[in-house]
């Protein structure tokens, strides 16, 4: 996918507006500040020291969008102005949706910040409004959202977001040293025409 994609989430009265834009290397900074928290690092695999990792880290967000295997957002409050100039609040990310593959992943994570405002829930939202409206056509017809069983608070972002426990996965260390949970969600009128 060529086309840079903005995805908007409007403000409620006790939520501020989001934008969902693809990562810019004016980003690095930001990332280096939020992947302080410890609990961003023990729910990602992701290891951010310092500005060179960012960097890294982002230029593989825009490696992911040029190959079209990876659709990284950064989640963005404030007033549109030049990439990285916004408050990175979360990053939102779909994995996998290929031409014929008739399901694919999503992740996520918020900044330590701005956890507890909906941030989470409301961009996966729309990130999966657009997978389905941008892939559905060429066969995608499920998205896959994975986590620890130990973290509660992804459990609830997927409910809120409209993912449906399915089942408990195994753990499979080193990766994922815990059992997992396995939340889908369908496209609209598929359900009946997808097999696990």
């Amino acid at each position: 996918m060529t086309d840079t994609v903005l995805l908007t989430v409007d403000a409620s009265a006790t939520e501020p507006a989001l934008l969902l834009r693809p990562w810019a290397s004016g980003d690095a900074p930001a990332l280096v500040g939020v992947w302080r928290d410890p609990a961003l690092r023990r729910w990602t695999s992701t290891t951010v020291q310092d500005e060179a990792d960012a960097a890294r880290w982002v230029r593989e967000q825009e490696r992911g969008w040029a190959s079209g295997e990876r659709f990284g957002f950064a989640v963005v409050e404030g007033p549109a102005g030049p990439e990285g100039t916004e408050a990175v609040v979360g990053n939102v990310v779909l994995k996998g949706a290929v031409a014929g593959a008739p399901s694919a992943e999503v992740g996520y994570w918020t900044a330590a910040h701005a956890r507890g405002r909906g941030v989470a829930s409301r961009s996966l939202e729309a990130v999966t409004r657009w997978a389905f409206d941008a892939f559905g056509d060429s066969g995608l017809r499920r998205l896959d959202l994975l986590h620890q069983v130990d973290n509660v608070g992804s459990c609830r972002v997927a409910g809120k977001a409209g993912y449906d426990l399915d089942r408990i996965l195994p753990a499979s260390p080193p990766a994922f040293p815990l059992d997992g949970h396995l939340h889908t969600r369908f496209r609209p009128g598929s359900r009946a025409e997808v097999t696990a």
